[in-house]
């Protein structure tokens, strides 16, 4: 198979602020497997979790660069044979999802399938994906939600917390938010941002104006408090940074409601769906997110939401120029397509 990797860069309509810092834009890599006259189509996004888990543009390009000669002599239906060779090298988790989903994309292209068909999966059972508000002053956290209402009539909305500033300027920003959407469900993401104190005391401050559930609330490397605040705390808990792929489950299942899936963070389409697996036998819920990914990622992802409770799939809306389109909005729903593979296309 021949593996042909490119850069875009892609610009945030409206900048993104968490408790790590603000994004205006990234530049991902687009990679093509072709064989058989089939070309499947992957992403790989640059992503930071803290500086022990930060990943550049040019790290993962240096990575493809370096495995493409071990994985060209190969059929990209030796799936066995090329994961082993990843293994080995140990790549990083946004490499292996690119080369992961270009490879389903190009199973599904070749059995001429979408990847939900091809996995039986019902598209009647996907949930509305939520909107993101980032950490701001409670003026622009207002604009920002009109700006989502104008634009596809948002309904369900992620406030991300864990300001700088303390739980005061969170608390203003999220009533700011509840004001501009009094009927709209809330979920409530820390990104790790509070110390225990303070994310015991924002749990039940939340609780009280009805937030559905909190996510992350305390950092990573702080997963002994997690026991605690799950016993005390009155909102569902959900694992994003402390949760990476399915060996990470086991540990968390007994302090924790739910966990995070994202693609990137996974490291492809085959981890999300053992992810999946795992948390469905240990009877925690399922919710899916995103990073700076683009319609590719988001469209390869969204073949799995029938499997989720919660869906955070809103990277792509928030692009200027985004190059791909794939699944689309239907009543608030990212729906995957017809067409064969991943269902994505060039805009």
């Amino acid at each position: 198979m021949e593996i042909i990797v490119q850069s875009f860069t892609v610009r945030k309509r409206f900048p993104l602020t968490i408790s790590r810092g603000t994004a205006t834009g990234n530049t991902n890599l687009w990679v093509k497997v072709q064989a058989e006259e089939v070309e499947g189509w992957g992403e790989a996004t640059p992503f930071s979790i803290g500086q022990a888990h930060s990943l550049t543009t040019d790290q993962l390009h240096a990575e493809l660069q370096a495995i493409v000669p071990q994985l060209t002599p190969l059929h990209p239906l030796e799936r066995q044979k090329i994961n082993r060779i990843l293994e080995q090298i140990s790549v990083s988790s946004a490499t292996r999802a690119a080369l992961d989903m270009a490879l389903y994309d190009w199973l599904g292209k070749r059995t001429q399938l979408p990847l939900w068909q091809l996995w039986g999966l019902n598209l009647e059972t996907i949930v509305p994906t939520s909107v993101t508000i980032g950490i701001s002053s409670p003026e622009k956290a207002r604009n920002r939600v009109k700006q989502w209402q104008n634009f596809l009539e948002a309904r369900h909305f992620k406030v991300k917390l864990g300001s700088p500033e303390g739980i005061e300027a969170d608390q203003a920003m999220f009533l700011a938010v509840q004001e501009m959407a009094p009927e709209a469900e809330l979920t409530v993401d820390a990104n790790g941002g509070w110390s225990f104190p303070d994310g015991l005391l924002m749990a039940e401050w939340l609780a009280e104006r009805g937030v559905r559930h909190l996510e992350q609330p305390l950092p990573v490397g702080e997963e002994a408090q997690f026991p605690v605040l799950y016993e005390r705390s009155p909102l569902p808990i959900f694992a994003d940074e402390s949760c990476w792929t399915s060996q990470d489950i086991p540990r968390l299942a007994s302090c924790v409601h739910g966990i995070n899936i994202k693609i990137m963070k996974s490291g492809g389409l085959t981890e999300a769906r053992r992810m999946i697996a795992v948390a469905q036998a240990l009877g925690l819920q399922v919710m899916f997110g995103c990073y700076s990914d683009s319609g590719l990622a988001n469209s390869a992802i969204a073949q799995l939401t029938p499997f989720a409770h919660y869906i955070d799939l809103d990277s792509h809306l928030n692009l200027l120029d985004d190059p791909f389109q794939g699944a689309t909005l239907q009543q608030g729903r990212l729906i995957p397509n017809q067409l064969p593979g991943l269902g994505v296309q060039l805009a």
